[in-house]
């Protein structure tokens, strides 16, 4: 695609998953980790902060900063929802491409990037999860989808997420919504007892959130017709290493089209 290695920004770079990709970024011969935005550790080099070797990585308290004083291709967010669409914003009116892999931005959130995008006729991909695993979840609950009716969602993560869903889940709901809503035998009228307690409905899909101490991300759906029942479910272990192969392949597939995508899937080859 380019003799020149990708330049990379990454907003979140000292954190848990920020962290194992600026490693990735930095072991791959086609991209280029040219700055860092830490609020934490602002004005370190992330070698002193991750022990990694090779050019220095400056670090900066925000992305405005880091921009203005490093030219880069990609900036990849992966910070907190509060700051997250400032953060996309920005990169976008500065002619940067963006990679999102922050949960918790909101439908209106997204319209307004993609508008910014289209605009600046520039690229964004919004990945709830680049877990391979996950992609594939997404993609076998879109087929059963289209022969199974009913279904409702369970998204299960540690008990201080504080975005509920995750964004694993709104990008799976954003997804089969447009396949089938399923339709409610009882009524919410009809229930008896708290109406919360038959989980939230996002786009006429039910979603139930889970947080408790042990999960970090899982995501489970469950198809059910009279007298049998699929589920599929992905679980993420402990570390952000299945994160770091699909954090790569967006850096190295974000060139390829313009305005918004969202899913690991919509640029990969199936």
């Amino acid at each position: 695609m380019r003799n020149q290695k990708i330049r990379i920004c990454v907003a979140g770079a000292t954190g848990w998953a920020g962290s194992a990709l600026c490693k990735g970024i930095i072991n791959d011969d086609q991209l280029q980790l040219v700055s860092g935005v830490s609020r934490s550790q602002s004005g370190k080099h992330l070698s002193e902060v991750l022990g990694t070797d090779g050019t220095p990585v400056p670090l900066f308290k925000d992305v405005e900063t880091a921009l203005s004083a490093i030219d880069a291709n990609v900036l990849f967010e992966f910070t907190k929802p509060d700051i997250a669409k400032h953060n996309v914003l920005t990169a976008l009116r500065k002619g940067v491409d963006v990679i999102i892999g922050t949960s918790g931005l909101t439908e209106e959130d997204y319209k307004e990037i993609e508008k910014t995008a289209r605009e600046k006729n520039r690229a964004v991909l919004a990945v709830g999860n680049f877990a391979i695993t996950a992609v594939l979840l997404q993609k076998l609950a879109e087929t059963a989808a289209k022969y199974l009716p009913d279904f409702e969602i369970i998204d299960y993560a540690d008990h201080q997420k504080i975005d509920t869903p995750s964004g694993t889940t709104l990008e799976l709901v954003d997804r089969l919504s447009k396949i089938h809503q399923p339709s409610d035998a009882i009524s919410d009228d009809e229930l008896v007892g708290p109406v919360e307690s038959r989980g939230a409905k996002i786009h006429n899909i039910r979603v139930h959130s889970l947080r408790l101490p042990s999960y970090v991300i899982a995501i489970e759906t469950i198809f059910g017709l009279p007298d049998e029942r699929l589920t599929i479910r992905h679980d993420s272990g402990s570390s952000a290493t299945p994160y770091v192969a699909g954090g790569l392949l967006a850096i190295k597939e974000i060139h390829t089209f313009k305005g918004l995508k969202r899913g690991l899937d919509s640029i990969m080859k199936f």
